[in-house]
């Protein structure tokens, strides 16, 4: 057997954890959003330590996780009627030109020095509309780039790229901050959008054919298919009380590292690569977990230990003691997402998987962004350790409601791909 044989038949073998690397298409696209989700992970440090400079309010902190997120639950079901009546591929391609061309407007203005709080909110935002827009399309070509044998596996491996981003960006970032400021973190942004641009404009996918709608009559399709699925339903409510509660940890790290922990930027940016690595590691095993354990059981381990981690960190005075919690936060964060992501895309038919996928992402960060909102103004009242421990005794709650009021479907229930 030679050596590419048994790369074949090891590693990438059909139905393994690497087995979407066996497509040029989806090597090629992950590595260079590998190095787009660096880039953003440099700019999100930048963005949130610099408001942290330029306000002392707690609620405009969090508003800059918030910024990231609110596009998106207001935009995706546009956005996924976009990606299901027009080239995916293009849809990509306009995106990233969008998120170009913010986080280079955002670089000059800080270099400047006429960045405000107002103004790094608005940039932020249109990144996130940029996010908005490629979401639903990029998640959509995934079934493009592998074999349906291999979806699932290449959903994992999509979520690894973004948390080696996140352990590996804010690190650089935190480093990049310090040395030469925020302007060249957004810079060097800027520039990551490159690669993935060049990529997308050499792919060339067959498309299948579709029947183009009205946009308001297309999301009307892909919302009555949701709310008429009960599988469908319990995931989305999953989802959305998992982000309203879980993102209290993203958005009010920078406060926590800098008002209660007396750290720097190197600091905030070496907890969010511990929060990042957690999930890298975890990424690697949840597939298996899933089979094993199932879904139920995997979101309640997951969840639990998130919330575990959020109690002693919002106590938290020294660095080490943190990053442990953080390791522990990122596993439980992506072993969720990616549980409910697999969920909602096996249960999506292809004509308007787009919509589906918008409409999930739309719910699910549309939690993030109101919770952002609601435990930044918390904060403000109750001090971030108040705010944090609350967060977690509510996921703790949720843990047993959940799986009372919104179990996960069971393997078959309303599974499109086999």
């Amino acid at each position: 057997m030679n050596e590419a044989q048994s790369r074949t038949t090891g590693l990438t073998a059909p139905g393994s954890t690497f087995a979407p690397f066996r497509f040029p298409a989806f090597r090629a696209i992950w590595t260079a959003n590998l190095a787009s989700n660096i880039g953003s992970m440099i700019q999100s440090v930048g963005a949130a330590w610099l408001m942290t400079d330029l306000t002392r309010s707690h609620q405009l902190i969090a508003l800059v996780q918030a910024s990231t997120t609110l596009p998106v639950m207001l935009l995706a079901l546009f956005a996924g009627a976009i990606a299901d009546n027009h080239d995916r591929r293009l849809v990509m391609l306009a995106a990233q030109v969008c998120m170009l061309i913010a986080s280079g407007l955002l670089a000059a203005l800080t270099w400047a020095g006429m960045i405000g709080p107002l103004s790094l909110l608005a940039l932020t935002l249109t990144v996130g509309a940029g996010t908005a827009l490629n979401g639903p399309a990029w998640q959509a070509s995934v079934r493009l780039q592998v074999g349906p044998e291999d979806l699932p596996q290449a959903i994992s491996i999509n979520t690894i790229a973004f948390n080696l981003a996140r352990s590996v960006g804010p690190a650089i970032g935190g480093l990049l901050i310090s040395l030469a400021g925020p302007a060249t973190a957004f810079a060097l942004n800027s520039l990551s959008y490159i690669a993935l641009i060049v990529v997308l404009l050499r792919w060339r996918p067959e498309m299948p054919a579709r029947a183009r709608q009205p946009m308001l009559a297309s999301i009307a399709t892909g919302v009555k298919f949701c709310a008429g699925s009960s599988p469908v339903r319990r995931v989305l409510a999953r989802g959305f009380a998992f982000g309203f509660a879980a993102v209290a940890f993203l958005a009010l790290v920078p406060v926590l590292v800098r008002e209660q922990m007396r750290g720097s930027e190197v600091d905030f940016g070496l907890l969010l690569g511990a929060y990042g690595l957690g999930s890298i590691i975890t990424a690697l095993w949840v597939a298996p977990a899933r089979r094993r354990w199932g879904n139920e059981r995997l979101l309640a381990v997951a969840q639990t230990a998130f919330a575990l981690a959020m109690l002693p960190i919002a106590s938290a005075t020294t660095l080490p003691v943190a990053l442990v919690c953080a390791m522990i936060a990122g596993g439980g964060w992506v072993s969720t997402l990616s549980t409910l992501n697999v969920a909602m895309q096996l249960r999506s038919p292809e004509a308007i998987l787009g919509r589906c996928l918008a409409i999930y992402q739309a719910v699910t960060f549309g939690g993030m962004a109101v919770g952002a909102y609601a435990m930044g103004l918390l904060s403000d009242y109750v001090g971030v350790a108040g705010s944090l421990r609350m967060a977690a005794i509510l996921l703790l709650i949720l843990v047993p409601l959940l799986r009372w009021l919104a179990p996960m479907p069971a393997r078959d229930e309303g599974r499109v791909i086999a």
